[in-house]
């Protein structure tokens, strides 16, 4: 089902056909909200960490706002951690791992993903109540105009009526602007020096 967003676009299900345009989205908003092109030498890795894992394998319940410009912004999410790390690691991680050995000559924001592919990390202490995770992430063009309310609101419905007893995600600190989003639509904020977890019951 489509929702209209500022009359111009639309909330769809992401498609195979969407896999650059969500790589482009978590690129140009991967440094705390911001474009972090500059930041790695390997375009894709963000995307092979934060994005598309979740459309290959949880594609009903990754969502993206489409306008004349194309993707704009997306949700993605998983329904339980626990069983979707065990998917990765069985059908993801390992072709990545062979793609990007461990210890090789990395730039070091680059090092910290690939790290990351060789050695997920194994979660919060927030998983037993709120199983469930998300990642939304929007291009200036789609901020401001209801798209984020409307994409958030697509992705929680679809997990409730998955049984999700509630949703958890983590956010950079210095990412005041989506901090204040998640604070307006209910979520509760668990902060550390580190990151700041929100949880939602549904």
């Amino acid at each position: 089902m489509l929702a209209t967003v500022a009359g111009v676009s639309h909330i769809r299900r992401a498609e195979p056909d969407d896999r650059q345009a969500i790589y482009d989205v978590c690129r140009l908003t991967g440094d705390a909200g911001q474009d972090a092109t500059d930041k790695f030498d390997d375009p894709l890795l963000l995307g092979h960490v934060y994005a598309w894992p979740y459309v290959r394998f949880e594609p009903e319940l990754a969502f993206v706002v489409a306008d004349d410009e194309g993707v704009g912004g997306y949700v993605l999410g998983a329904l339980d951690v626990v069983s979707f790390a065990a998917r990765l690691e069985r059908d993801w991680w390992p072709g990545l791992r062979a793609q990007y050995p461990d210890g090789g000559d990395y730039r070091a924001s680059d090092r910290r993903l690939v790290e990351m592919i060789h050695r997920p990390r194994s979660g919060s202490a927030h998983h037993a109540a709120h199983p469930s995770e998300l990642h939304i992430d929007l291009l200036p063009r789609c901020q401001g105009t209801g798209a984020g309310r409307q994409l958030m609101s697509t992705l929680l419905d679809a997990l409730r009526a998955a049984g999700s007893p509630g949703v958890h995600l983590g956010v950079d600190p210095r990412n005041t602007h989506a901090c204040g989003f998640y604070r307006h639509l209910g979520f509760d904020e668990h902060r550390t020096d580190r990151i700041v977890t929100f949880t939602l019951d549904l």
